[in-house]
């Protein structure tokens, strides 16, 4: 028993980083020990939006299941947790996205508790429903219109298994960093308004904005979509607060409802506010497209301001914000994926691939470690997760102390951070003819690829 003990404590190194509070620690287990079921709810409304909106376009029709599935699905608030938001009815639970693929669904529906790795459970009423839906989805999905495009001699090779498209067909794939500052910054309200503003200046008479302004009324609906569903857990912390009999926990309920009436929709002004916003646009992007490999993007770079000036004003101590960083990497654990058993051979253990950047260098070329950065290393260090996946980039001038904190993560043997090599990756970007910029501003995304943040030219 000693022995063990001496080999757990290694492998954690309290000593060094501190521990999780008592709640985290609980809530951390909880979510380990989950067993992670298939989930039927969003297939259901899904298939209703998509059936009532036949007529319409097809970005008009994703835009319209968004806002159903938003409206409609079970939410809830864990008795431990300081974040707001869940991706089906129960932590770990995977759901199903019929317009992606039902074949291996179906295919499999009798054997995901038997399969080889990557075991869900499913009950008989799950079955039931995703069979009901099922022939609406036939020859209807992104696999049908993916298969009936490839020539004869790439689907011989699929057949075969020389190679397949598992990843590709059967789910989003995602694969970004979103431009997380400038959300932060402004707002969904702030994206709203370019959009109105682009939407009004369209002249109609010309065929090519036809589809601008279907795009641009999408755009609005999805807006409207995540506001209200924000504004839902709004309402559910306040009637939680109400019936709460422990004063610390009913405050946090409060904070959390007044959070979540102003977050993404309101530009956040605190550090909490940033992290709620942050998780509630993680959360949506996986529950409209199931991609994996979505990335936080140069977290400690955008996150920084807000923290710098709560622990400056003294509205939040370093201890709770290091707490609120573990919930965020505990709720980032909540999200599952299920694959095809062909597609557990290559991606084993249901990885989601969401990775977090942090240090690197600014676009002076100076060094970007802030104490923020340190923070991250610690609650990464703390939680000792497989999600999300740690990133550190480093250069000749990285600040000495921070990487050996870097080395001391690893020690514990769970394989964080990977280190990203500026001065390799960012030539390698300009000589593509990115910005120095972008360039400088690239984050790691999934495995081991890297990009800078989505900006759209639009807006």
């Amino acid at each position: 028993m000693k022995c063990n003990v001496m080999w757990r404590a290694d492998m954690e190194n309290v000593e060094h980083f501190g521990t999780l509070t008592e709640r985290m620690k609980e809530f951390r287990e909880e979510v380990l020990d989950e067993k992670p079921y298939i989930d039927a709810q969003r297939a259901i409304l899904a298939t209703l939006a998509y059936k009532e909106n036949l007529n319409q376009p097809r970005v008009m029709v994703r835009a319209k299941m968004l806002e159903k599935v938003l409206d409609n699905m079970s939410i809830y608030i864990e008795d431990k947790s300081l974040l707001a938001g869940n991706q089906a009815t129960k932590n770990r639970n995977a759901p199903i996205f019929p317009e992606y693929t039902m074949e291996f669904v179906m295919k499999e529906l009798d054997q995901f508790e038997k399969r080889d790795g990557d075991v869900f459970y499913i009950t008989e009423k799950t079955k039931e429903q995703l069979r009901e839906i099922a022939p609406f989805w036939q020859n209807n999905n992104l696999r049908a219109r993916g298969e009936a495009l490839l020539p004869e001699e790439v689907r011989v090779f699929m057949e075969t298994g020389v190679f397949g498209m598992e990843g590709k067909l059967n789910a989003g794939d995602a694969h970004l960093a979103v431009n997380y500052e400038r959300i932060l910054k402004d707002g969904l309200r702030g994206y709203e308004k370019r959009v109105k503003e682009y939407k009004a200046s369209l002249d109609l008479t010309d065929p090519e904005s036809i589809d601008k302004y279907c795009f641009y009324n999408a755009v609005l609906i999805v807006l409207e979509a995540v506001r209200n569903f924000a504004n839902r857990y709004s309402v559910l912390a306040q009637d939680l607060a109400e019936k709460e009999l422990n004063q610390e926990r009913k405050i946090e309920l409060l904070e959390i409802s007044r959070i979540c009436s102003k977050v993404p929709y309101e530009p956040a002004e605190t550090f909490r506010e940033a992290v709620q916003s942050v998780w509630f646009i993680q959360l949506i992007l996986q529950i409209e497209s199931n991609g994996h490999s979505l990335s936080y993007g140069r977290f400690d770079q955008y996150m920084y301001p807000y923290y710098n000036r709560d622990i400056k004003n003294g509205t939040i101590k370093e201890s709770e914000a290091l707490e609120l960083l573990t919930c965020l990497w505990i709720k980032t654990l909540t999200i599952n994926k299920v694959r095809s058993q062909a597609h557990t051979l290559s991606s084993a253990g249901s990885p989601m691939y969401q990775n977090v950047t942090i240090a690197g260098q600014t676009i002076d070329k100076k060094d970007a470690v802030n104490d923020l950065s340190f923070l991250v290393l610690k609650s990464v260090a703390q939680t000792r997760l497989t999600q999300p996946n740690l990133t550190v980039r480093y250069h000749k001038n990285i600040n000495k102390h921070f990487l050996d904190e870097c080395v001391e993560v690893m020690r514990l043997g769970f394989g964080m951070p990977a280190l990203n090599n500026d001065e390799i990756i960012i030539p390698s970007f300009m000589d593509w003819q990115v910005k120095e910029e972008d360039a400088y501003n690239y984050s790691a995304i999934g495995c081991v690829d890297v990009i800078f943040p989505l900006i759209s030219s639009l807006f």
